[in-house]
C-alpha cells in the first residue's frame, strides 16, 4: 500500500511541477519589459470596431462614445454595435450616433452568433482590420493609431492589446484585476519575449479582416469564442503580437456570484477547445507548430487558483500524515507563489492586496465547484452583468 501511495504521489507531483515550472519560466521572461516597438504606419488601415452587446444598456453608450473619440480619420473606421436584447431606449440613443447598428434577437444568444451576424451584414471588402471590443471596454483616443502602427508591419496579422482594470472598487475587483495582470505578464509579455505567440483575451484584439472572417464563420462555440479562434489560427501558424503599452480598460468582477459565473464560462470554454483540438497534437508536433502545442498545454492545465489551492492542500496534508513526502510539495508551492509574485505589477503592491488575497480560498472553492458544472455551461451563454457599481 505504501508503494502505491508513493507512486501516486510522484505522478501527481510531476504533473503539478510541470505546470508550476511552465508559469515560472514565462513569469521570469516577462521581467524584460518591452518586446518589439512598432514603427509609424505609412497608411491608415480601414477598421471595423465590432461590439457584441447582450443586455449591456448600462455601459454601451460610454463605450461607443470612447470609440468615436479616436484621433484617427473618421472615414477610416466604423463602430459596429450588435444589439441583442437591449432596451428600445438604448437602441434609439445608439441610432442617434454615427455608428452602424445591427439589431439581433437570438433565442440562445452568444458572442459567436453576434459577431458572425455582423460579418454577414458588413461588406467584406470594405475593411482591412477587425477590432473586437467588449461592450464595457473604454479605449484611449490614441488607441486606433497605435494598433494601426502595429499593422504597418506587413507581417502582422493579429494583435492583442493590454487589457487593464477599469475599476478597483471591491476586493473581488482588485483580485480580478491582479489575475488579469498576471495573465498579461505570463501569457502575453513573457511569451512574446521568448518568441512565442501572445494569448488572446476576448477583447482589445485586432485581426486582419479576411483572416478573422474565415476563422469566425466556421466557429460554433457557445462561450469563449476566442479560445477556438486561437486554436484555429495557431494551427495555421498565425503569430499573435502583443502591445503592452496600448491599453483597453475592462470592467472587473465586483461580486463573488459574478466571479463564479464568469470562471465557469471560462473553464467550460477552456476544456471545450481542448477537446476540439487535442487530436491535432501529433500533427502539430510533427510539423513543429510549437505555438499551437503551447496553447494546447495551457488548455490542459489547471487554472492558477486551482493549482495554488491543490498544491497548498497537498503540502499541508502530507506534512500532517506523511512528512517525508511533503518537502518537495512545499518547494513547488514556493516556486508557484514566486512566479505569481514576479508577474504582479508594482502598482498593485498596496494594502488593498492583502485584503484581496483573503478572497483566494473562497475563489478556489468556487472554481472547484465549477469543475463539476462544465458540461451544462457549454449548452448556454452565461452572461456577466456590467455597469453595476458597488462599494466595499
Amino acid at each position: 500500500m505504501e508503494q502505491v501511495l508513493l507512486i501516486f504521489d510522484w505522478i501527481l507531483y510531476v504533473l503539478f511541477a510541470i505546470n508550476v515550472l511552465y508559469l515560472l519560466v514565462y513569469s521570469l521572461a516577462s521581467l524584460r519589459r518591452h518586446p518589439d516597438k512598432p514603427v509609424l504606419a505609412k497608411e491608415h488601415k480601414r477598421f471595423a470596431l465590432l461590439i457584441a452587446a447582450y443586455k449591456e444598456d448600462t455601459v454601451i453608450i460610454d463605450t461607443v462614445q470612447a470609440c468615436l473619440a479616436q484621433d484617427y480619420p473618421s472615414d477610416k473606421y466604423d463602430v459596429v454595435v450588435i444589439s441583442d436584447h437591449m432596451q428600445p431606449s438604448t437602441n434609439e440613443k445608439l441610432r442617434a450616433l454615427p455608428i452602424k447598428l445591427l439589431q439581433v434577437d437570438f433565442e440562445k444568444s452568444t458572442n459567436t452568433k453576434s459577431l458572425k451576424a455582423a460579418l454577414e451584414y458588413l461588406d467584406k471588402d470594405s475593411y482591412d482590420v477587425a477590432l473586437i471590443i467588449d461592450a464595457d471596454n473604454i479605449i484611449n483616443p490614441s488607441y486606433l493609431v497605435e494598433v494601426n502602427n502595429a499593422f504597418g508591419n506587413p507581417e502582422v496579422q493579429v494583435v492583442q492589446t493590454h487589457r487593464i482594470a477599469k475599476n478597483l472598487n471591491t476586493n473581488m475587483a482588485y483580485l480580478d484585476a491582479i489575475s488579469e495582470e498576471i495573465n498579461n505578464s505570463i501569457f502575453r509579455l513573457g511569451h512574446v519575449n521568448l518568441g512565442m505567440s501572445a494569448a488572446l483575451i476576448g477583447s482589445g484584439m485586432a485581426f486582419e479582416y479576411s483572416l478573422f472572417y474565415e476563422a469566425m464563420m466556421s466557429n460554433t462555440s457557445v462561450g469563449g469564442f476566442d479560445r477556438v479562434l486561437e486554436m484555429k489560427l495557431l494551427f495555421q501558424r498565425v503569430f499573435f503580437h502583443y502591445l503592452p503599452d496600448t491599453y483597453v480598460m475592462d470592467e472587473k468582477i465586483q461580486k463573488t456570484k459574478n466571479f463564479y459565473q464568469q470562471r465557469r464560462r471560462w473553464l467550460s470554454a477552456q476544456y471545450y477547445s481542448l477537446g476540439e483540438f487535442v487530436h491535432h497534437l501529433i500533427p502539430a508536433i510533427r510539423d513543429r507548430k510549437w505555438d499551437f502545442c503551447d496553447k494546447l498545454f495551457q488548455q490542459a492545465s489547471f487554472s492558477r487558483v486551482l493549482l495554488l489551492g491543490f498544491t497548498f492542500i497537498f503540502s499541508v496534508g502530507l506534512s500532517i500524515w506523511f512528512p517525508s513526502l511533503a518537502y518537495k510539495w512545499w518547494v513547488i508551492f514556493g516556486l508557484l507563489v514566486l512566479s505569481l509574485v514576479i508577474a504582479v505589477p508594482s502598482r498593485f503592491w498596496r494594502w488593498h492586496l492583502v485584503k484581496a488575497i483573503c478572497y483566494i480560498p473562497y475563489s478556489f472553492l468556487l472554481m472547484f465547484i465549477n469543475l463539476f458544472r462544465l458540461k451544462e455551461a457549454n449548452k448556454k451563454f452565461i452572461h456577466t452583468a456590467h455597469g453595476i457599481k458597488e462599494g466595499e
